[in-house]
């Protein structure tokens, strides 16, 4: 049975508890320059974003965040290191959560003017651990950047925070190695009621780091650990919710749109499977319906696999067999397979 964490509010957004999993992403703009983190940010928002975190190194970063605010309508994540005053000039902007390090803000009386500057405002923090930013007696203590030094990292932190009778709390403890991060996760699971920011950081470009992040949130996911998700990558950010909502609906845990079933080709496979597949799966990105659709290469696993979504095609010479809810229903020639199969989805 899942163990029910804590519900955390963002702004309009709830995380933890028997909510949804939220999806989440970071700007890669300079904070600062209003108009293009905006951009970036509506773009996000139309892809799927949820809950979006930018930047904050600097005065000029925490006071763009009152312009921004005017423009974006999902809930804003300021990225606070080091200056509290940092953190104060968000909340001041009206920024929905912080994500700080108690531990490096300094002195315990800088941390409690954070506090005392957001508790009447509902604002949660994000208590962020990574396995590069750990305490030097912590790496001392467990020889290196362990998940056991993570998790008391993070414990340490909180305990800041609850000592300043402070519980609005989001955790996460992130490695760029996928089994300390999921170690570290199943470990802060069985210690802590507040919800869990699941990610594998730094976990790298478009095709390794959603290799690494699918390994790492999945794994967590299936164990029913984790509240919300940011998949990070060096790429657009975009390409974190694209990745994000493939790994939360291949999971069954949240339904964005169809599911694609498509063969990876053989010498059986007479029609360019590859290019309609690829075709089919951009017309796709704008089908909101929750269903499967097949695109087969061959009459060998094509037919069953088909059979089996709700919409698919098995290759023959030239020529593909449509297939409807389990039953053929046509064929089609190969020139006009994306447009034909495009239309029966908008048929369903």
């Amino acid at each position: 049975m899942k163990k029910i964490k804590k519900t955390v509010q963002v702004g309009n957004v709830l995380i933890g508890g028997t909510n949804p999993i939220i999806i989440q992403s970071m700007t890669t703009t300079k904070t600062q320059d209003v108009q293009s983190t905006v951009k970036q940010i509506l773009e996000l928002e139309k892809s799927g974003c949820e809950i979006v975190r930018v930047a904050v190194p600097d005065m000029d970063a925490a006071k763009a965040i009152k312009e921004i605010k005017k423009e974006i309508h999902i809930p804003l994540v300021a990225d606070i290191h080091f200056d509290y005053r940092l953190a104060i000039e968000s909340v001041d902007n009206g920024i929905d959560k912080i994500r700080i390090n108690p531990g490096n803000i300094g002195a315990k009386w800088k941390v409690k003017e954070i506090v005392d500057r957001i508790n009447d405002k509902n604002i949660p923090i994000r208590i962020g651990v990574n396995s590069g930013s750990i305490e030097d007696y912590l790496i001392d203590k467990y020889k290196g950047p362990t998940p056991k030094a993570m998790v008391e990292s993070a414990l340490n932190h909180i305990k800041i925070l609850e000592d300043l009778n402070y519980n609005q709390i989001v955790l996460s403890l992130k490695s760029s190695d996928v089994l300390k991060t999921i170690e570290a996760y199943k470990l802060i699971h069985s210690k802590s009621d507040y919800p869990l920011h699941l990610g594998v950081t730094e976990a790298g470009t478009l095709l390794g780091g959603t290799v690494k992040s699918a390994l790492g949130i999945g794994n967590l996911l299936l164990s029913d650990i984790g509240d919300t998700i940011r998949v990070s990558l060096s790429a657009d950010p975009v390409e974190e919710i694209r990745v994000a909502k493939m790994i939360l609906q291949d999971l069954d845990l949240r339904l964005f749109g169809p599911k694609l079933i498509a063969c990876p080709t053989c010498g059986r496979t007479n029609i360019n499977i590859i290019e309609i597949a690829n075709r089919v799966e951009k017309a796709l990105e704008s089908v909101k319906k929750p269903i499967t659709v097949a695109v087969m290469g061959c009459v060998v696993n094509g037919p069953g696999e088909a059979k089996e979504a709700d919409i698919g095609i098995a290759g023959g010479k030239g020529e593909a067999l449509l297939f409807k809810k389990g039953k053929p229903i046509r064929k089609i020639e190969e020139e006009n397979i994306v447009e034909e199969l495009l239309k029966e989805i908008e048929k369903l």
